[in-house]
This record gives C-alpha cells, structure tokens and sequence, in this order.
C-alpha cells in the first residue's frame, strides 16, 4: 500500500475517528486504527471501533496502491499532529528492524517533508467489523435539525452509570418532526425541530443512493431511541464538518444505531430500559410570568457567581412585580456576599425563590434567542425557562427550598 495525502487532512480524519479508540482496549487490535486506500475511488477510509461506538471516516487521497492496515492509533495520532503542512506519503512493507524481518507485523512509514517515521503495524484479519443494520428502518435527517436539537440537550443528560437510560437523550421521530429529551433527574431539557430536508449538493453515491432508498420508507415514520450522550456528542462534532442544508440517513435496529453522512458513518449501541415520561412533567398552567433579557441575566449571574461555593452554589431571585424587576443575590458565610437588579416584565404576585447556579447557566445558555420568559407557580414548584421566539425549546429546572 502507498498513498500521497495532506497532512491536514490526516489529521483531522485520524483526530475524529481516534475517539472511538478505547483508552483501555481489551484486545490489542482495539488500540489502532483500520487504514483502508482505494485505489479505484481514490479514497482513504479510516475506522476506529471499542466494541460499543464505531466512528468511519474517508477523504480523498492519490492512492497509488491500495491496501488495509491498523496504525497503533495514538502514534499515528501524535505524529501527525505534530508535522507541519503538507503532503506526506504512507507506505506499508514486510520490513526489518536491526535485521529482523517481521512479515506479520510490517512497517508502516510516514514521509514528510521534515522527516521520515516508521511504526510497527498489525494485520487487519483481527479488526472488528462495524455492526451492520439488516432492518429496513431507516429515515433522513436534516444536519441542522439535528445540531439545533442536540445543542439544546445534551447538556442537560446525567453522568451517573446507575441511572444508564438518563446518561443519553430520548429522540422521538414523527414524521417532519424531531424531539430531543434529556434530564439528570433535576433539570429536563425538550427541544423540538422541524426535519426540512435540504438539497442533495455535496452527497456523494453512496449517501445519495442509501438516502434514495429510504424516501420512501421515511415517510410517515414513527419512532422513538435513546443514545448514549458521548455517541451524540461524537456526532454533533461530525455534523459540524457539514453544510445546515445536508442530510444525514439514521438506521436502526433493536440495541443498534447507525448515522451515515457523506465522509463518516457513525455507529453504536442504544440505551436500554424505560425513559421517564417526561412530558407528565411540565406543568400546563402557571401563577406567575417574567420576560427578560436573557443576555443580561447570564452575566448577572456569572458574575455574582464568583461569591458562591460548593456548599452553597444557590442564587436567589426576588421577584418584584411592583418594581418590574428581579434583585439576584448570592450569600457564603465564608466567602462573602453579592447582589445585582435588572429590569423584568413580571407578571403574577412577587416571589422569592432559589436555583442552582450551575442548571440556571447552563439552562441560559443553551436558549438561543435574545429575550426569554419564565414561568412558575411556587417557590418549590417546576420552573419553566422558554425562548421568545426562534428555536422551540423547554427547559424545566426545579427550584432549591430556601431557609427561612
């Protein structure tokens, strides 16, 4: 095998797909990257698999001999990230080291123009393939549907392995339509999207041909999956190499899912057990409404923020419909204190009431739109933070009992 490429290009391509790798692999062969060159389609496909996410990526390259390798992932990765710009050249041969021949275990060497590498490689005969879906579900998702839904979501998924089903977000498919869920047991973040599909520039065949294929299918689909957040993540990064008006084609198959783009196919196991029904969750009416800028709350809080502590990581609002406005405050007995006011459009009685200062951030942050509303019942009531306009976003935080 020989092939000429950018290094720009291995680089991005090897930095994707080296996060499938796991950092503790169970088998040698886990620990490298399958290097597979085309000489037919001029292309170089690279894949990384830990058994439960699979990450495939290809780019174009002058293939001057086609073959299949694996790369010990993290050399190749610390190589190449470090050479300069440029075309190198990739070659594997039974070669020798010290006079040692190794047929098994040929080298691998990488010539750029400030150096000449060599690596120990190992046969791709032991390289796990990537799952394949046999089902005929299928439907095409639009990349920017997707990435506003995951932008809005993923946040709020929890770190803890004992409750697996909250460590991902819930996608509920019907038809035009996409719904995103995702909650740690105190916050519930729900984003729905509109799945417009956009042209077919910049598809190639194989996308094009397995997008066609499910139209059909597509229409009128129903259904509902949990991924794993690190495999959503893995794709809000891919679809961030991608144009908003691209598509994405989604299959799937009891416990496995697959996402296939124009340069990657993604793939990885679902989450099993039973998602909370979260919907049951968000109340329908409220006592009390306050419109504000969401811009200038965030910094309020960010700023006051900096008083507070682990112990005590609360902001109170005391919500003034006389005033029109909200006075922030924050309170450590051995840091010290902090108070900040803004102008709000409060509708309803005032209130005083408390929230995380981590979920109140994370929740503003991921409203997108200059102007948000927030509505409530009681100081220990859901709280429901929305958008004014844009994106359709809930997010429901629960509010912390204050002392008296």
């Amino acid at each position: 095998m020989k092939l000429v490429c950018t290094q720009s290009d291995l680089n991005t391509h090897l930095s994707l797909v080296s996060r499938a790798v796991p950092s503790r692999p169970t088998h040698p062969i886990l620990a490298n990257v399958l290097l597979a060159a085309d000489r037919t389609t001029q292309q170089v496909r690279l894949t990384a698999f830990d058994l439960s996410l699979g990450i495939q990526t290809s780019f174009a390259a002058n293939v001057i001999s086609g073959g299949t390798i694996t790369i010990p992932a993290k050399l190749l990765n610390d190589i190449v990230s470090r050479l300069p710009e440029g075309e190198m050249t990739l070659e594997d041969a039974l070669g020798e080291v010290e006079g040692e021949g190794e047929p098994d275990n040929p080298l691998v060497t990488l010539t750029s123009k400030s150096g000449r590498y060599q690596m120990r490689s190992l046969g791709p005969e032991e390289f796990p393939e990537l799952p394949q879906i046999k089902s005929d579900e299928a439907i095409q998702l639009s990349v920017e549907a997707l990435a506003e839904g995951l932008r809005g979501s993923l946040f709020a998924t929890s770190s803890d392995e004992t409750k697996q089903v909250l460590t991902g977000v819930h996608l509920t498919v019907q038809q035009d339509r996409l719904e995103f869920a995702a909650t740690d047991g105190h916050r519930l973040a729900v984003v729905e999207t509109t799945n417009v599909m956009g042209g077919e520039a910049g598809e190639d065949s194989e996308s094009e041909e397995l997008a066609s294929s499910v139209e059909e299918e597509s229409t009128g689909a129903s259904f509902e999956l949990t991924l794993p957040a690190r495999t959503l993540r893995e794709l809000e990064r891919m679809l961030g190499m991608r144009q908003a008006s691209d598509t994405v084609v989604l299959q799937f198959e009891q416990g496995q899912i697959v996402f296939q783009g124009e340069e990657y196919r993604l793939t990885s196991r679902t989450l099993e057990g039973q998602y909370p029904a979260y919907r049951q969750l968000i109340p329908r009416q409220f006592q009390r409404q306050v419109s504000l800028d969401r811009r200038q709350l965030l910094s309020a809080v960010e700023r006051i923020a900096v008083l507070a502590d682990q112990k005590n990581n609360i902001v109170k609002f005391s919500i003034d419909s006389l005033q029109q406005q909200i006075d922030l405050s924050v309170e450590s007995q051995d840091v010290g204190s902090g108070t900040e006011s803004m102008a709000a459009e409060v509708t309803g009685e005032s209130l005083d009431i408390a929230f995380n200062i981590k979920y109140l951030v994370d929740g503003l942050k991921a409203l997108s739109t200059s102007d948000i509303q927030i509505q409530m019942n009681s100081a220990n009531s859901p709280v429901i933070l929305t958008p004014l306009g844009g994106l359709k976003m809930t997010y429901l935080i629960m509010p912390v009992q204050l002392r008296s």
